[in-house]
């Protein structure tokens, strides 16, 4: 046992951390904000049991930030009720190593409370959590898997100030083509790739596969799947900062973004889902049949909640440049078996591996409220007991079905807003908090005159 261990009476999440790693100087507590930020503060190791047995304050006005740290006021968390601070308790569970940080530096993550106990409405951790316990309380317990996409790109702009992609550790030459599912690729990048999985095994994080994907410096990192949404989506929140740290220390950047270069692929997150009853079966497939009765019912709620989710699955102005046919981005509230083309994909598997893959999202959107709309769907779906309210397509779903979900920000906030469905599951307070932030963001970014209107109107009109 190291010194350190022995002479305090530590919490044992903490206990465990000093054994691994004695050398352990201070430690990020974080917090993942509306828009899937990891907002939070730094501590000295010596303050990290009072954290974890009393929690720190933060102020509330944190999930009423835009996706540029601003606070927006008009969602009434700050100066109109004072600014006030909110308790956050650490996960013991997440008390891992951060060993890409200079200084020794351990990291875990936090939920938001109210002074009484109760979780503080406005934390999409405490979301996520309500809607899995709907599922729970069935007697299902949700078995789910995150793939995030990213590019990485040079730290260096263009001659016109936008991004570009990489010089190739290998070649010294800068990416120009796609590739995709290319292991050359993956070569190239090789020690990149192995500082990933050197890091994510040393916090415990299940990564499992990396793919080279359709453009220039873009690739995916899969997770594992995991029987506990709110653990997965943990986990993604902290691959992507994993990533993004790797990525620095290889003097590059890495962008979630979901629509970075205007004439490449999008970046997206896809989750995979399926559901196990309590005697371990998973009932979204039955023998002798291509899937069961209760594939169908989910498929039919996550059909009914798409286009009212789509402010989640596309939060911010930029992820609504992603969606474009070609790059295989869903268009329509839409089903399929093994069909890349359609928003709700039933991979090709056995029936324990039966599952729904759900394509909407993008890179940039928070993993832990696209889970909650997922898993709110199904639930309604299974509540419901109905059959999708369109036919499976075969073939190309985009020559087919045309547009059918919102493509600009405004409109999918106001299907969010007129949601019903999204109230109910989420509550009122937390949809009109989601909305306000996300108007007045939309409002700012559209106040802004860009280098396209001068291009264009400046002289001409």
């Amino acid at each position: 046992m190291s010194e350190q261990a022995q002479n305090h009476n530590h919490h044992p999440a903490v206990t465990t951390l000093l054994e691994k790693h004695p050398e352990i100087q201070a430690v990020d507590l974080l917090i993942s904000d509306l828009n899937g930020v990891t907002r939070g503060k730094r501590v000295e190791c010596s303050a990290l049991d009072h954290a974890m047995d009393d929690g720190i304050n933060m102020p509330a006005s944190l999930f009423s930030l835009d996706i540029t740290g601003k606070t927006v006021e008009e969602c009434a968390l700050g100066l109109d009720i004072g600014e006030p601070d909110k308790l956050c308790l650490l996960s013991p569970q997440s008390l891992t190593l951060a060993p890409w940080q200079r200084r020794p530096t351990a990291q875990a993550l936090m939920s938001m409370y109210e002074p009484d106990g109760q979780p503080y409405f406005a934390d999409p951790r405490h979301v996520l959590s309500n809607i899995t316990k709907r599922l729970t309380d069935m007697g299902l317990t949700p078995v789910v898997a995150v793939e995030l996409e990213f590019y990485l790109i040079d730290t260096k702009r263009d001659s016109k100030g936008f991004p570009q992609p990489p010089i190739s550790p290998r070649t010294g030459k800068r990416e120009e083509h796609t590739q995709v599912y290319s292991i050359n690729i993956l070569d190239e990048y090789s020690a990149f790739l192995e500082d990933i999985a050197t890091y994510t095994a040393a916090q415990n994080i299940p990564a499992d596969t990396a793919v080279a994907e359709y453009a220039p410096g873009q690739f995916e990192i899969n997770l594992k799947h995991q029987d506990d949404p709110l653990a997965a989506c943990d986990n993604a929140i902290l691959l992507k900062r994993v990533i993004k740290a790797v990525a620095e220390k290889h003097g590059m950047e890495a962008s979630f973004m979901a629509k970075p270069y205007e004439e490449e692929a999008g970046s997206g997150t896809h989750i995979h889902v399926s559901l196990v009853d309590e005697q371990g079966n998973n009932v979204l497939a039955e023998e002798g049949r291509e899937y069961s009765d209760k594939m169908e019912h989910a498929i039919a709620g996550l059909l009914d909640f798409m286009p009212a989710s789509m402010a989640f699955f596309c939060p911010n102005i930029n992820s609504y440049r992603r969606m474009r046919p070609e790059y295989y981005v869903p268009m329509a509230p839409n089903w399929g078996v093994d069909n890349r083309t359609t928003s709700l994909r039933i991979p090709a598997s056995g029936n324990n591996a039966k599952r729904i893959e759900h394509r909407v999202s993008g890179a940039d959107a928070n993993p832990y409220l696209v889970m909650a709309s997922i898993l709110a769907g199904i639930h309604y779906g299974l509540s419901q007991a109905q059959a999708p309210s369109k036919p499976r397509i075969e073939g190309n779903a985009f020559a087919q079905d045309g547009v059918g979900l919102p493509t600009r920000m405004h409109d999918a906030l106001q299907k969010m807003q007129d949601s019903e469905l999204l109230r109910e599951y989420f509550s009122p307070a937390f949809i009109e908090l989601f909305t306000v932030c996300k108007r007045e963001e939309l409002s700012e970014f559209e106040r802004h005159v860009t280098a396209l209107e001068s291009q264009w109107f400046l002289t001409t009109v």
